[in-house]
């Protein structure tokens, strides 16, 4: 795309592709509905007038699948030239993607083992960085007849998916919802079939806040036998389909089913939501190879009493080397628009996503500007 010699028209189209000053409030939560559905509603300054263009291939999380579809569109749209292609085909089988070089990033809901970041080291001729571009709580969801919420103590929830708790009125359930009419129903419990960041997240937190109930190891695999569906997707339809099914999902996902509430760190049940998720990345920390590398180490047990600890932070796993300089500038521009503001806040109008502070969109583009072409 040749872009217009106005100065108008080139302020458009550069501000959503091209690297950000420090720009936004540093309050995650911050932005309003009416000004998510404005994805190009940016000041930075342009630092070219290059116009971008090919095809850029990515593959990994479906946690992202809503988020991604508004980012496409929204760099397209300043983009003609360019197109986004993004397999929502879960994390483990992205990050393979990426290691064998199918695609030029991954979207991942976990931190890359140490024996892939050390492949990742002949993939890319370099380091890999997980750069955060998605924040979002992980619902807990259920389908009974006439309730829309349920309060859950951690180890409720171990006991519930490791087949402890096998009915709905149980009660040890009955017990923390007090005037909730509990079916006589057997519960069913449904994971995920395939790898999944979602499922590590899941796990993990479970190790982590009920460890007496729940023994096995955070994994991206299911380590137990049951019910199980592909993707986020094969998990919803599942639950939808099922009196008193029960399942873990991307927020995004959670539409028209029961939620959890989860017992908190002073003893209240906290609502899933993206300001709950803030809080809880909030009392997290960054734990990467290097200061490019944004991996964060979730804290699965905040004390802030409004922080909700079923999260996952979605990261974009890139080079910090390319041997293509098309490919290179692609995969900054387009990582650039994801975590600028205007596209944040369509990440969150689409899928509720928490929008990632200012800091930390610094320390994003640091990482985007350190990128290298050429071994």
């Amino acid at each position: 795309m040749k872009i217009s010699m106005k100065r108008s028209a080139l302020i458009l189209a550069t501000t959503l592709v091209l690297p950000l000053a420090a720009c936004g409030s540093d309050n995650p939560t911050g932005a309003s509905s009416n000004e998510a559905n404005n994805s190009t509603s940016m000041s930075a300054e342009s630092k070219t007038d290059a116009a971008l263009s090919g095809t850029l291939a990515g593959a990994g999380a479906s946690s992202q699948k809503a988020a991604i579809a508004a980012w496409k569109a929204g760099f397209e749209s300043a983009n003609a030239s360019a197109q986004v292609e993004y397999d929502p085909v879960g994390s483990g089988s992205g990050v393979k993607k990426f290691l064998a070089k199918e695609v030029s990033f991954a979207g991942s809901d976990e931190v890359l083992k140490a024996e892939d970041m050390e492949a990742a080291k002949t993939r890319c001729g370099g380091d890999a960085f997980h750069l955060p571009v998605y924040i979002s709580p992980i619902a807990v969801i259920f389908n009974l007849d006439g309730i829309e919420h349920l309060n859950m103590s951690a180890d409720t929830v171990a006991k519930i998916f490791s087949g402890k708790i096998t009915n709905w009125n149980d009660p040890e359930i009955a017990k923390q919802n007090e005037g909730v009419n509990l079916p006589d129903l057997a519960i069913t419990a449904v994971h995920r079939a395939d790898g999944s960041g979602t499922t590590y997240n899941f796990t993990e937190w479970l190790h982590a806040a009920a460890a007496e109930n729940w023994t096995n190891e955070p994994n991206k695999k299911w380590p137990l036998e049951g019910t199980n569906g592909e993707k986020t997707q094969g998990v919803v339809e599942l639950v939808k389909g099922g009196k008193g099914s029960i399942g873990y999902v991307d927020d995004s996902a959670a539409a028209g089913l029961g939620t959890a509430k989860i017992q908190g760190a002073d003893g209240n049940y906290v609502e899933v939501s993206a300001v709950g998720a803030a809080k809880t990345l909030d009392e997290s920390k960054l734990t990467g190879v290097n200061d490019m590398d944004l991996a964060y180490e979730i804290n699965r047990r905040p004390s802030a009493p409004d922080a909700y600890p079923i999260i996952l932070v979605s990261y974009d796993v890139v080079c910090s080397n390319y041997e293509k300089p098309g490919e290179a500038e692609l995969v900054k521009a387009f990582v650039t628009y994801e975590t600028s503001e205007a596209g944040q806040q369509a990440a969150q109008a689409a899928a509720k996503s928490a929008p990632i502070s200012a800091a930390l969109r610094e320390k994003i583009a640091k990482s985007l500007d350190s990128i290298k072409v050429g071994k």
